[in-house]
């Protein structure tokens, strides 16, 4: 297919149509009605759409956090594929959807490091090792402000 416009040539945005061909494919097997297929539907869509829009920005902070976006949307396919397999809404045969999906974002990562994200400087990801504990007194001064 001949690219019209510069997103049509990266290969993210092809591995993400890719990804959207399968589930176009995958949705209307899913006989219930559920928020994660409606999601899911939502998330797969967002990537390419995502891509494109930062693709086309012409400032680097502006391309970033849209190539931000569509990774996050990655993620949450991923995530919406997890829940409907809990589910039982679809059988557990996944690994290739996700590992398009693992590719996308090892991808998007490599767009946003050319573009100089500075990950570092970005809020750390909530890990398990993280104290959770919420005193009274802290709620209370929050309920203050």
């Amino acid at each position: 297919m001949k690219a019209y416009f510069d997103h049509e040539k990266l290969n993210v945005y092809q591995v993400s149509l890719a990804f959207n061909e399968w589930i176009g494919e995958l949705l209307p097997s899913i006989e219930a009605k559920a928020a994660a297929k409606d999601q899911l539907d939502r998330a797969a869509t967002s990537i390419p759409l995502n891509i494109a829009e930062g693709n086309g920005k012409f400032s680097k902070r502006d391309r970033a956090r849209y190539f931000d976006i569509a990774r996050g949307s990655a993620l949450e396919a991923a995530a919406s594929l997890d829940v409907l397999v809990s589910r039982k809404l679809m059988a557990a045969q996944v690994i290739s959807a996700k590992q398009q999906l693992v590719q996308i974002v090892n991808m998007l990562m490599g767009l946003l490091k050319g573009l100089g994200y500075n990950f570092e400087t970005q809020t750390a990801l909530v890990r398990e090792e993280g104290d959770y504990s919420f005193s009274f007194e802290q709620e209370q001064e929050q309920e203050k402000e």
